[in-house]
């Protein structure tokens, strides 16, 4: 090639990404696809269902498959935090590892909101059309984003901390977590998205969109627990 060829119209040569910015590029891409497929596996009993069967009939197995996929977002969440903090590519690994990890937690908490949500609908639909059902909906739907808001902190916070009790976690991603609800609220506006995008367009939900959308959630729930998360508490 001519340096005229190699030189825009406008007299300058075109931009050339250099080896790093490729290496990058390829990291997030098999980042991206990689979760996407171990996703796929781990919640395989959830999609399923979604995809095959009617939610109102078939709700209870739903609510058990979901609990059991939750520690599918426990794995991601482990990716997430190696890929950014350490800049590990082993996806397939660290995920299984954290998924192992963290099993027995995330059921527990994927069970916790399980059962909340389960109790608040059944109560909803109870005194839906009374005075009462007025008085206390409000306060059983705030009931509902407490513990839909604890659990997603939970997840993240037991990813960055391991070694944390379950009920230090949970003390403190009730706190922060309700501190900081403007936050929570966009992560759970993102997870809306991805339930929209796969109710639309489960292929690119689960090829594309799931990863991406997911670190997105991750990242906002790291930042919410950065005042526990940060080694210097001038830093918080």
């Amino acid at each position: 090639m001519t340096t005229a060829q190699a030189t825009t119209l406008s007299g300058r040569r075109a931009p050339r990404l250099s080896a790093g910015t490729w290496e990058t590029m390829f990291s997030i891409g098999y980042l991206v696809v990689v979760t996407n497929l171990m996703l796929v596996v781990a919640g395989l009993p959830l999609l399923l269902l979604l995809v095959t069967t009617d939610p109102r009939r078939s709700w209870p197995a739903l609510v058990l498959a979901a609990v059991l996929a939750v520690p599918a977002l426990s794995g991601a969440f482990g990716v997430f935090r190696a890929f950014t903090v350490d800049r590990s590519t082993a996806v397939a690994r660290v995920f299984w590892l954290t998924w192992r990890q963290q099993l027995r937690r995330s059921l527990a908490l994927g069970t916790l909101a399980a059962g909340t949500g389960v109790m608040i609908v059944v109560d909803v639909i109870a005194v839906s059309g009374t005075r009462l059902g007025a008085a206390v909906t409000p306060a059983l739907l705030v009931l509902g984003g407490l513990a839909a808001t604890t659990t997603l902190i939970a997840l993240v916070a037991s990813v960055e901390r391991p070694d944390a009790r379950l009920r230090e976690v949970l003390k403190v991603s009730l706190y922060l977590g309700s501190r900081r609800w403007y936050l929570t609220v966009v992560s759970f506006g993102v997870l809306i998205l991805l339930a929209v995008t796969f109710t639309s367009h489960p292929a690119l939900a689960l090829g594309l969109a799931a990863a991406p959308l997911l670190y997105a959630v991750w990242g906002n729930s790291r930042f919410v627990l950065l005042p526990v998360l940060a080694p210097d508490p001038a830093q918080a």
